[in-house]
């Protein structure tokens, strides 16, 4: 097994012994080094966010001091949810690496095929009403912030 990926995958040994979440791990490798590991702990932070590569690109963001990840790699056990991908994507990690894929997630009681489905506008039912509001009272916000001198685009 690949080192890496064993890092994560006892990772999720842990979430499954502690009970802390469902069975996912993921590491964070800068230059060879693991400098992030971390499990799914959803359950026990009540935190619907707190999967596993969330919650390693928080410590690997913390520790390097920078919201930027793109000099490093993502080991995790399972292919990325919709939501992690979006973290992976815009901390600008260049390469993921998955064990498990989706359809294996799905076999083991974790379907996130409806996302995919709502993101693509091909959900049999929507589970959430998504509206516009207050436009133009937000667009206001964007003009402030491209009128701050200081701002660090992200």
């Amino acid at each position: 097994m690949n080192k890496y990926m064993k890092a994560a995958y006892d990772e999720a040994l842990k979430s499954i012994e502690t009970g802390e979440g469902g069975p996912f791990g993921a590491v964070i490798v800068k230059n060879g080094e693991i400098i992030a590991a971390a499990h799914n702990q959803v359950l026990a932070a009540c935190d619907p966010t707190m999967h596993a590569e969330i919650a390693a690109i928080r410590l690997a963001t913390r520790k390097l001091g920078r919201f930027r990840l793109n000099d490093c790699s993502i080991y995790t056990t399972c292919e990325p949810c919709p939501m992690c991908l979006g973290a992976i994507i815009w901390a600008k990690i260049p390469e993921v690496y998955f064990g498990a894929n989706r359809k294996d997630a799905e076999n083991a009681g974790f379907d996130d095929n409806y996302i995919y489905e709502y993101i693509k506008g091909t959900a049999p039912e929507k589970k959430i009403t998504v509206r516009g509001l207050d436009r133009e009272e937000c667009l206001e916000l964007f003009d402030r912030w491209l009128k701050k001198k200081n701002k660090i685009i992200y």
